[in-house]
């Protein structure tokens, strides 16, 4: 397929710095692959050339997306202080399920439900590492609270390699009530903290299960523990006082996901 032709442009005229803005080659192609995409134009660096890029530009062409050639400077300007890699894209919000739609998607569900609950994670690298490993492992939504909790930032999107198009999302205005919600729905939720008895691995993970894991180095709050069913710890060795929560994310739901494929 001939590549879509770039439209030079001198200066950052119409700037896209009040609506969303992604970042980077894969995390503008994941957006694009999707089947209707949310992406509005793209910006590229006027020397890229190779062939990441016209798979790009093939895609943008497919969805009807412009496509500029941009100095560096301009894309330094449109998404500053990141690693841009030579392409910045603007696009219409992430599509976010409510409380409503958590429920109506477990509901839809023809397998056990595995959901991952964070707890007030504040860094987007760690909210999209999890998400990342979320998908990833078979999980089949992520829930944080609306406050005191990172947002799907561009930084968070980029992190999470196209998996914050594809997972949902679910940010949620009292979580403790949610939380009340999912085990009316038959879910268990299983949290963890260090100072727990009870090892992962000694915990059955293979039916309907929210996994909680909280902000880093704080762990999840008090309120959250109550609500938990189950509060597990994960065995480590070495001097190393806890785990990354996207690591511990990741050895979670993929000890659940080891289960459920026995």
């Amino acid at each position: 397929m001939k590549p879509t032709k770039r439209r030079k442009t001198k200066t950052a005229h119409h700037s896209p710095l009040d609506a969303d803005i992604i970042f980077g080659l894969h995390a503008v192609q994941a957006a694009l692959d999707v089947p209707v995409s949310r992406v509005k134009e793209i910006w590229l660096a006027a020397e890229r050339d190779d062939e990441r890029v016209d798979n790009l530009l093939a895609s943008a062409k497919e969805q009807g997306v412009v496509v500029h050639s941009a100095e560096r400077a301009t894309l330094d300007k449109l998404a500053p202080e990141v690693q841009h890699q030579g392409c910045v894209a603007k696009c219409k919000p992430l599509e976010s399920l409510d409380e409503k739609g958590l429920f109506d998607l477990i509901d839809s569900l023809n397998e056990p439900p595995l959901l991952l609950i964070l707890d007030g994670v504040q860094d987007p690298h760690n909210l999209g590492a999890c998400l990342r490993t979320a998908e990833a492992s078979g999980a089949h939504a992520v829930i944080a609270p609306k406050d005191r909790a990172s947002g799907l930032t561009a930084t968070a999107i980029k992190i999470s390699s196209g998996s914050a198009e594809r997972l949902p999302f679910i940010q949620v205005t009292n979580l403790s009530r949610v939380m009340r919600d999912l085990q009316q729905q038959g879910i268990w939720l299983v949290g963890t903290s260090g100072d727990s008895e009870t090892s992962l691995y000694d915990t059955s993970l293979s039916g309907p299960i929210a996994i909680v894991l909280g902000a880093e180095g704080k762990g999840i709050r008090h309120l959250t523990r109550e609500n938990c069913d189950e509060v597990i710890f994960i065995p480590m060795r070495g001097e190393a006082e806890s785990l990354n929560v996207s690591v511990a994310s990741g050895v979670c739901l993929f000890e659940a996901f080891r289960q459920r494929n026995l």
